[in-house]
């Protein structure tokens, strides 16, 4: 993924696409790696302890996985209101909603979306406790690089981040491209970043036997 214009926020979730019952456990996603913020190196871990996928390229090193998704709600009293039926394609949309109307494609619901992650995006947790966005993080031609190590189903939504400040909705342009890689080798930096990601790799290994 690249934020072509710079300010991105991609929101992003995923699951095992032949179980969708497996599914990323942001909370264990970070304990496992001791960290309350992700960059290269990292890996997203499903609730099953399988990695789903790893952070392989970054160029920022920082993208949050505290703040969660915007929603109607949010976008409607921060931006105003405006409908498909009105404005078409220039309407405002949010990222909970996309995402569930995506995920009713592969017969999901709410009820099946649960914790995400914020690429491009950087909050700060203060000494309070409050949560900081930190505009400016991403600037044009940032990017990030995730490698499947499963046969995973990836919900993306480019929309403004939930902590933003500002009036106008400019969720930016974001470009992806797929590409085939091989398989993460032994001395890969994502399995050796620490003994819970090597046995992230061997359970998701084992899976495939």
């Amino acid at each position: 993924m690249v934020d072509v214009t710079g300010g991105g926020n991609v929101a992003a979730y995923m699951l095992n696409f032949e179980n969708p019952a497996e599914r990323l456990n942001v909370p264990d996603t970070l304990k496992a790696q001791h960290t309350a913020k992700l960059g290269g190196g990292n890996v997203l871990f499903s609730d099953m302890g399988r990695v789903l996928c790893s952070i392989t390229e970054d160029s920022l090193g920082w993208h949050d996985p505290l703040a969660g998704l915007n929603n109607a709600a949010l976008v409607e009293a921060q931006y105003g209101k405006t409908s498909y039926q009105e404005h078409r394609n220039a309407w405002y949309q949010n990222a909970r909603d996309g995402m569930v109307t995506e995920l009713a494609k592969y017969g999901l619901g709410e009820r099946d979306l649960q914790a995400t992650v914020n690429f491009f995006s950087k909050v700060v947790v203060e000494d309070s406790g409050a949560l900081r966005y930190v505009a400016g993080h991403s600037p044009a031609g940032s990017y990030v690089e995730l490698r499947a190590e499963m046969n995973v189903l990836v919900v993306l939504h480019n929309s403004p981040h939930p902590l933003a400040e500002g009036t106008r909705y400019e969720p930016g342009n974001v470009e992806l491209t797929v590409s085939r890689v091989p398989m993460a080798g032994p001395d890969d930096a994502c399995r050796r970043l620490c003994p819970e990601n090597m046995r992230g790799f061997v359970m998701t290994e084992m899976y495939f036997l």
